[in-house]
C-alpha cells in the first residue's frame, strides 16, 4: 500500500493510494511505496489519555476507568473531510452498542493551530451530533501513545485494555462494526443485534465519489504548497500582489490580490483576491477561516467562469454566494451530473480571510 512520512500526518481516504498515484509525480510526493503503518495490535496505550489537554461531553477518563469496557478510539480533526464523512458511522456505534459495554472515546488532535482553540471544537461537536466523550489532543500525547499517523484512525480494544484491531482512512465499516460486536461478545455483553448499522451521510458528510477523485489534498501555506503556478511564485510571511496564472494544468492553483502566505495558512490583505484551481472530482471543500477578529467574510464561486447553479455545494448558493462565519471546512462545490475537469475560482469582498487547504471528494 501507499503510505506517508510521519511529518505529513496524511489525512487518509479511502482511495489515498490512487489519488497519489493519479495526482502526483513520484519527485514531488511525500508518499512511499511498500511501507506499512506501524501495528500496535497488542498493545494497551490507553495510558496516553492523561496527556488530553481537556474534554467535552465527559469528565476526564483514565486507563483504569476504563478496564472491562470495550473502547473504540477515533483520531480526528473536525476541518478533516475524511473524518467528517466517518463520523455518522462512529456516532451510529456509539448509540447502538452503549448499552452493551462500548465506550467510544474521540480523540480530537488538531492539524492546523486554529484547531486547538476549544470553542472551535465544541462547535464541530455540536455540528456533528457527537454526544460521546472528546479528549483533546492538542500537544499530540495520545497519538503519540498510540503510535498514529492518521486521520481518521479508529482502535479496537478489549476489555483488557489492550488494542485488537486498527482501521485507518474510511471505508470498511462493516468490518469495524464485527470488530465491535465480537469484542463486546467477549466480554459478556448484553445480547445483541448481529446485524450492521444503515448510515447515509447528508450534506458534507455523504459518502465520497472516490471513483472518480483525481485531485489531492493541497495546502496553501507555504510549508506544504504543492503546484503552485501563480507568476513569481510563494513569498514566505510577506505580503505579496499575486497575479492569476494564465494557465492552469489539472491540479495546478494559484492566487491573485494581495496576500500574505504563512506556513499553515494565507491571508488575504486587499478586497477582491481570488483562489483559482484546476481539480477533477464531484466534491471541492476548502477549509476557511474569517477574520482574526472574528468579521464574517463574503465570497462568490464560479466553475468555468460561470455561478455553479445546481453544482453548488452546502456552503454555497445556485449563483455561488456565501460567507466564511467560522473556522471550518466549507463544501463549495458538489456535482451532479459526469465529472471532468474544471476551473474553480472563488473571490473574497473583503479583505482578512484565512485560507488554509483543498479537500475533494
Amino acid at each position: 500500500m501507499l503510505t506517508v512520512s510521519r511529518w505529513r500526518k496524511k489525512r487518509l481516504s479511502i482511495a489515498a493510494a490512487i489519488v497519489a498515484v493519479l495526482s502526483l509525480t513520484a519527485a514531488n510526493s511525500s508518499l512511499v511505496q511498500g511501507q506499512e503503518p506501524p501495528s500496535i495490535v497488542g498493545s494497551s496505550p490507553l495510558f496516553g489519555l492523561t496527556g488530553a489537554t481537556g474534554w467535552i461531553n465527559s469528565a476526564p477518563l483514565t486507563a483504569k476507568q476504563l478496564k472491562g469496557k470495550v473502547v473504540l478510539v477515533d483520531f480526528w480533526d473536525y476541518s478533516c473531510i475524511n473524518c467528517i464523512r466517518a463520523i455518522p458511522y462512529v456516532r451510529a456505534w456509539a448509540d447502538k452498542y452503549k448499552d452493551s459495554g462500548l465506550v467510544v472515546i474521540g480523540v480530537h488532535t488538531p492539524e492546523f493551530d486554529i484547531e486547538k482553540q476549544m470553542p472551535n471544537v465544541q462547535k464541530a461537536v455540536n455540528k456533528f451530533g457527537i454526544t460521546y466523550p472528546v479528549a483533546l489532543d492538542n500537544n499530540y500525547a495520545i497519538w503519540n501513545a498510540f503510535h498514529n499517523q492518521y486521520w481518521p484512525a479508529h482502535y479496537f480494544i478489549d476489555a483488557k485494555g489492550k488494542v485488537r484491531y486498527e482501521h485507518f482512512g474510511e471505508g470498511e465499516y462493516d468490518q469495524s462494526e464485527q470488530w465491535i460486536q465480537g469484542l463486546l461478545k467477549e466480554a459478556n455483553a448484553k445480547p445483541m443485534s448481529a446485524s450492521t448499522v444503515s448510515v447515509h451521510g447528508q450534506g458534507v458528510q455523504a459518502a465520497a465519489d472516490m471513483n472518480d477523485v483525481r485531485s489531492p489534498e493541497t495546502y496553501i501555506g507555504y510549508a506544504r504548497a504543492e503546484h503552485f503556478v501563480s507568476p513569481g511564485g510563494i513569498k514566505r510571511d510577506a505580503e505579496q500582489l499575486y497575479t492569476e496564472p494564465n494557465h492552469l494544468r489539472l491540479n495546478e492553483w494559484g492566487l491573485a490580490g494581495k496576500w500574505l502566505d504563512h506556513q499553515q495558512v494565507a491571508v488575504l490583505r486587499s478586497a477582491g483576491g481570488k483562489i483559482v484551481f484546476r481539480f477533477h472530482a464531484r466534491d471541492l471543500h476548502l477549509v476557511l477561516g474569517p477574520t482574526a477578529d472574528g468579521k464574517p467574510v463574503p465570497f462568490r464561486v464560479t466553475i468555468d467562469g460561470q455561478a455553479p447553479g445546481e453544482n453548488h455545494g452546502v456552503d454555497t448558493d445556485a449563483q455561488g454566494n456565501g460567507v466564511v462565519t467560522e473556522h471550518r471546512l466549507y463544501q463549495l462545490v458538489r456535482q451532479k451530473g459526469s465529472i471532468a475537469d474544471h476551473t474553480f475560482v472563488i473571490e473574497f469582498q473583503e479583505p482578512g480571510v484565512q485560507a488554509f487547504s483543498f479537500t475533494f471528494g
